[in-house]
C-alpha cells in the first residue's frame, strides 16, 4: 500500500489540471478557487471587478500555487467563447469549470419587476447554461473527460420565502445539471450540483436580517452558518478525476443539516 500522502493524492489531486471559475472573485466560489489551487490546479478567477480577485490571488500566488484574473461577462454568449479562448491560448486545457456567478433579491413576489427578474435570470442561470454549453461542448469534442460543477442552492431544493426569482433559477441550475449529467457521462464529463446551505456571502447579506438570521439558525442543527473554506472538500471531490470519478448528476449538499431538520 502507498504512504499516507501518496494515496490522498490519488483521491484529491489536481496536479496538471486547468480550473476555470466563474464567479471567483467571490467569497464562495473564490474559496473554491484557492482550495483546488492548493490542491495543484492553475485556476482561473473570472469575474467583471479584478481589484476583487486580486487579495484571492496573492493568496494563492503566496502558497505556491498558480492562477490569474481573466474579466468576462458571463451571461453573453461572445465573451464566454473569449474565455475560453484566452484560456486555452494562456494554459492550453481547461479541465474543470465552475459556474457560479450569482445575485438575490429579496423584492417580495408582487413588486418584482420584469427588469428585476431579467436580470436575476441573466445572471444565475443564463450564466450557467452559456458556461456549460460553450465550456461543454469542449469538453465533449476534447474527448477527454472533464468536470463541471454548479452552483446551486437550499432555494433550489425547496423553497425558500422571500427570494422568488433566486430560488427558481437555482431550481433550473439543478434541473440543467441532471440533464447534462445524463448527457455527457458516455462522453467522461461529470456535471454535478454544489449546494451551499447558508453562508455569509456578499449576495446574502442584504436580505439577513437579524430576525432571518435567528430563523435560519434555528433550522440548522450546527447552529450556526458555514464558512466558505468548507466548500473545499466537496469541490475538490467533484473537481478531480481520482475520488469522485463515478460521481455525476448529483447535488452534494454542504448546509450544517439544515436539509435533515423538519420540526
Amino acid at each position: 500500500m502507498s504512504n499516507p500522502s501518496d494515496y490522498l493524492a490519488s483521491l484529491f489531486s489536481l496536479r496538471g489540471k486547468v480550473a476555470v471559475v466563474v464567479g471567483g472573485t467571490g467569497e464562495l466560489c473564490g474559496a473554491m478557487a484557492e482550495g483546488m489551487a492548493g490542491a495543484g490546479a492553475e485556476v482561473v478567477l473570472v469575474g467583471r471587478n479584478e481589484e476583487k480577485a486580486k487579495p484571492r490571488l496573492e493568496r494563492i500566488h503566496a502558497a505556491g500555487g498558480k492562477g490569474y484574473f481573466v474579466s468576462a461577462e458571463a451571461s453573453e454568449k461572445a465573451p464566454v467563447e473569449s474565455l475560453l479562448q484566452t484560456v486555452l491560448t494562456r494554459s492550453g486545457r481547461v479541465d474543470i469549470v465552475v459556474n457560479g456567478a450569482g445575485t438575490n433579491s429579496a423584492t417580495p413576489f408582487l413588486e418584482i419587476t420584469e427588469d428585476e427578474f431579467e436580470r436575476i435570470v441573466k445572471i444565475n442561470y443564463k450564466s450557467v447554461f452559456l458556461g456549460c454549453q460553450i465550456f461543454g461542448k469542449y469538453l465533449v469534442e476534447r474527448g477527454e473527460g472533464g468536470s463541471i460543477i454548479n452552483l446551486g442552492s437550499m432555494s433550489g431544493i425547496v423553497p425558500l420565502s422571500r427570494v422568488f426569482t433566486y430560488s427558481a433559477t437555482k431550481a433550473a441550475v439543478h434541473n440543467l445539471s441532471k440533464n447534462l449529467a445524463r448527457e455527457w457521462a458516455p462522453k467522461r464529463v461529470r456535471v454535478n450540483t454544489l449546494v451551499p446551505g447558508f453562508f455569509p456571502a456578499e449576495q446574502n447579506r442584504k436580505i439577513l436580517s437579524p430576525e432571518r438570521v435567528a430563523s435560519i439558525l434555528g433550522h440548522t442543527p450546527m447552529k450556526r452558518f458555514g464558512e466558505a473554506r468548507e466548500l473545499v472538500g466537496a469541490t475538490l471531490l467533484l473537481a478531480g478525476d481520482g475520488g469522485g470519478s463515478f460521481i455525476t448528476g448529483s447535488e452534494i449538499v454542504v448546509d450544517g443539516g439544515y436539509h435533515a431538520m423538519t420540526i
